[in-house]
């Protein structure tokens, strides 16, 4: 709709794209490959060959509206609703159909790059060629509503701006970065490396759900550290959704923190919120009650209420959350609050079994304690089926038998006092109570109601004598013709 298909106009199997268009297909950038980076031949990342090279992407990332990329000369490209500069010099926001080159980045390389909702993250060498990461610099620009550029103010940049924390100056060398829809976070090592490893977690921006990790839901335009993290350890990956962000240490812990509804942090808002369930502070997730720790984790990743990691050197994913669409890759659609493992193919046999027992083994339990208990469940209701089954049998003929006793229909109040107490009902004493306490007219009724029933009585057995006698002669008289 805004571009970031990269696609305008594009004929693809004889569908034609046009503005505004959506692509149910993945379609060939056709037009990228008839663009032309930045002359950076100088600056290039990747071993050069004889003869021109081939442009090719190496990193690709995604935003709320906005789509990028860099190749293996070290260009930043960027297509969909991108943040420009107008004509009048003012911010805002374009839509390119088609990857444009950041002209800004010209003479240098950037290496890594993270986009929100609206703003972008780029880590920039600070030279023309990468020599590691002491040596990046921290660019954003874009909307800047929440602060979420970390310029210190909330004014919108329609062109790249050093991020002063992290500029060349700076103690701290970064190596990770991503953005969430209006906030960002970036992983940092001291650039003085000591025998301690130990890593830092900035945030900056909106922290409306407690997505900046601050124990707070206020936001800051500035990079803050997220202190409540435990010190000496290294975080290898870090990524955010809308409004959670989500880190990972070498030795496989994983927290997380920001929106509670479909990641499962803080559902009793025991941090004190003002928005119920949100996580304010690192929340560490267990693998499973037996397996805090992922082992080996890789990478972790977040969708817009939803998380999965890689781990096990990348051969297993485990998923929380937000379960609609499937998107957890675990059978189901339910959210989940604790991690599941992802059924992603080939699930090798030698782990299959194990993997089962070890990392599912708390959601068997579960599953086999609320399977029992629907069992009882549902045999209780049978059974409570057919008690109704057999209350309205015997209601009916309570009242039927009633009305063929005293002659009228039955009701709750004519119940006996003495079979309401008691629960044994004297049927003879009950007669003679109800004959004693009846009037005038009452009696006569009870008496034709009787005497009909006694001439009907006596007709049908009149009836009965009648039809033996009938068929009693029909037999002798057969047994005198033979």
């Amino acid at each position: 709709m805004d571009g970031q298909l990269g696609i305008h106009g594009e004929e693809f199997h004889g569908r034609k794209y046009t503005d505004g268009d959506y692509s149910i297909v993945p379609c060939l950038l056709n037009k990228f490959l008839d663009l032309h980076p930045p002359d950076s031949s100088s600056i290039s990342i990747v071993p050069e060959t004889e003869g021109q090279a081939s442009l090719k992407i190496i990193d690709v990332k995604a935003g709320g509206m906005m789509s990028l990329c860099i190749d293996n000369l070290g260009a930043l490209w960027l297509w969909g609703n991108c943040p420009q500069q107008s004509k009048e010099g003012d911010f805002s926001l374009i839509s390119n159909f088609t990857p444009t080159p950041v002209w800004d980045f010209h003479g240098h390389t950037v290496v890594k790059v993270a986009c929100g909702n609206e703003h972008v993250v780029a880590l920039v060498t600070a030279g023309e060629s990468y020599k590691g990461v002491d040596d990046l610099v921290c660019y954003t620009w874009g909307n800047n509503s929440h602060g979420q550029l970390g310029l210190g103010d909330t004014k919108n940049r329609p062109r790249p701006q050093v991020v002063k924390t992290f500029d060349l100056e700076s103690p701290w060398a970064i190596y990770e970065v991503a953005c969430g829809a209006f906030h960002t976070a970036l992983l940092t090592h001291k650039k003085r490396h000591s025998d301690t490893l130990e890593s830092t977690c900035w945030t900056f921006g909106l922290g409306d759900n407690g997505q900046l990790g601050r124990g707070t839901t206020q936001s800051t335009s500035l990079p803050e550290p997220v202190k409540e993290l435990p010190q000496n350890v290294h975080l290898v990956s870090v990524d955010c959704g809308l409004f959670h962000t989500c880190v990972v240490s070498s030795d496989g812990d994983v927290w997380s923190w920001g929106m509670e509804k479909g990641l499962g942090l803080c559902s009793d808002d025991s941090n004190g919120g003002t928005h119920s369930g949100d996580a304010l502070s690192p929340f560490l997730i267990s693998c499973n009650p037996h397996q805090p720790k992922f082992s080996q984790p890789v990478q972790v990743a977040c969708g817009a209420a939803h998380t999965v990691i890689i781990a096990h050197e990348g051969c297993k994913l485990w998923s929380w959350g937000r379960g609609r669409s499937g998107v957890l890759g675990n059978g189901k659609t339910m959210d989940s609050y604790t991690p599941t493992i992802v059924l992603w193919p080939p699930l090798m046999e030698d782990f299959k079994q194990e993997e089962l027992y070890s990392s599912c083994e708390h959601d068997k339990n579960e599953t086999k304690e609320v399977t029992e208990i629907d069992e009882r469940l549902s045999s209780a209701l049978n059974q409570l089926k057919l008690l109704q089954t057999k209350l309205s049998i015997i209601e009916r003929y309570a009242s039927i038998l009633h009305s063929s006793l005293f002659g009228e229909p039955f009701d709750e109040q004519d119940v006996p006092a003495s079979l309401k107490n008691s629960g044994a009902f004297d049927i003879a004493k009950e007669w003679e109570n109800m004959l004693e306490a009846a009037d005038g007219t009452k009696l006569i009724n009870l008496e034709m109601l009787y005497r009909n029933m006694h001439a009907s009585v006596k007709e049908k057995l009149m009836k009965r004598r009648i039809k033996a006698i009938i068929d009693e002669c029909l037999l002798q008289s057969s047994q005198v013709k033979n």
